[in-house]
């Protein structure tokens, strides 16, 4: 954890909502953005992490020390701890890496707040999309679980939309909420036998604990859709979306524009439409007998 060794040098909050461990690669991702632009951390900025290991109490804890200590800008990803940055500090510039729906789910600026930006990956409407993925993938989709933490907003959005786009498939749907470590495993294996395929809603907890949904999902013989590729390079079958490696370099471009002096009015908060991929373990695949269709283009790993 970088100290504020100089005055002069101003002071990145990070909050980071899952593990280092997790996040590695965002966390490079965006250390090598601030590079490019000509920040490096313990030279001319320093970089306070803080880790809330999934925990949302954690969020508000961690925003509210940033707060005390005037730290110059917050960076997070993920709607809760940016809700959590944007309540403790209204005037410390926030920015996030990637928020579900910032528009529907209160983190669009409002008169009077300070500087919030940041990019939003689209999980509402991408969950959609997804859907229709794992259907390419497991033709004999029939009935489908849901699994997410449901106290998150946009996770809930994203849940809503995925039964009424199943109804369309006339594919059942069988929702699962999970807000603790250790209701992973019982709830996941109570659905073998009961559903074709498992879809899972992002949010930090989620991620921080997506190896432990992954063995759930085997043990039960259920395949996997996730958000990003770092699920499946965790186990899971397959996901769809964005890189999240590019969101987090974005968000430094932002930090450097907001330590530089950019007007509040000239930086907003984006819509980033980085290509989206559809990624597949194809050990996963074996072990589970899921044979990939003939057709389907994606990026095969493992």
């Amino acid at each position: 954890m970088a100290s504020r060794s100089s005055a002069k040098r101003a002071v990145i909050g990070f909050l980071g909502a899952t593990t280092p461990t997790v996040w590695h690669g965002f966390v490079e991702a965006f250390e090598h953005g601030l590079r490019r632009r000509g920040w490096v951390d313990g030279a001319n900025v320093d970089i306070d992490y803080e880790w809330a290991e999934g925990e949302s109490k954690k969020f508000a804890a961690i925003a509210k020390k940033f707060a005390r200590n005037k730290v110059d800008v917050i960076v997070t990803s993920g709607t809760a701890p940016a809700l959590a940055a944007r309540k403790a500090g209204r005037k410390i510039p926030l920015v996030f890496a990637a928020a579900g729906d910032p528009r529907r789910t209160g983190l669009w600026p409002k008169p009077g707040d300070g500087i919030i930006v940041g990019y939003s990956n689209r999980q509402t409407d991408l969950a959609v999309d997804r859907l229709d993925r794992l259907h390419r993938v497991v033709p004999k989709l029939n009935q489908l679980g849901i699994v997410g933490n449901g106290g998150v907003k946009n996770v809930n959005l994203e849940m809503q939309k995925l039964v009424a786009r199943a109804k369309q498939f006339k594919i059942k749907t069988v929702v699962v909420d999970v807000r603790k470590a250790t209701q992973i495993a019982p709830k996941i294996k109570a659905l073998g036998g009961k559903v074709d395929a498992l879809f899972v809603c992002t949010d930090p907890f989620v991620t921080t604990h997506h190896i432990a949904i992954n063995v759930a999902a085997a043990a039960a013989g259920l395949p996997t859709i996730h958000a990003f590729r770092e699920y499946v390079e965790g186990g899971g079958l397959a996901s769809y979306g964005p890189d999240f490696r590019v969101l987090f370099e974005g968000a430094a471009e932002l930090v450097d524009q907001i330590l530089r002096g950019v007007g509040p009015r000239q930086i907003v908060v984006r819509d980033l439409k980085p290509a989206h991929e559809l990624v597949i373990n194809r050990s996963t695949a074996v072990a589970l007998g899921v044979k990939i269709p003939k057709g389907i283009r994606a990026t095969m790993i493992a």
